[in-house]
């Protein structure tokens, strides 16, 4: 995983619909060629998480089953 955004368009972010309106644990993903990039919506010019598309596939297919990810 990179903690960079890749160089190139700049990436269409989509904030989670369980964020809360005040602010407070914000999470915004936006599609890239290969995965996924996620960040903090608080911190917009802080650290970004790429994560491959196979991993991103798991991840909210665990989500959509109920189940809680293991740490890493």
């Amino acid at each position: 995983m990179s903690t960079a955004a890749p160089a190139g368009r700049p990436p269409m972010w989509v904030r989670s619909s369980y964020s809360n309106g005040a602010g407070g644990e914000c999470v915004e993903c936006a599609r890239v060629t290969r995965g996924v990039l996620v960040r903090d919506s608080k911190d917009a010019g802080g650290p970004v998480v790429t994560v491959g598309a196979g991993a991103w596939r798991c991840f909210v297919g665990g989500l959509g089953r109920g189940r809680s990810v293991p740490p890493a």
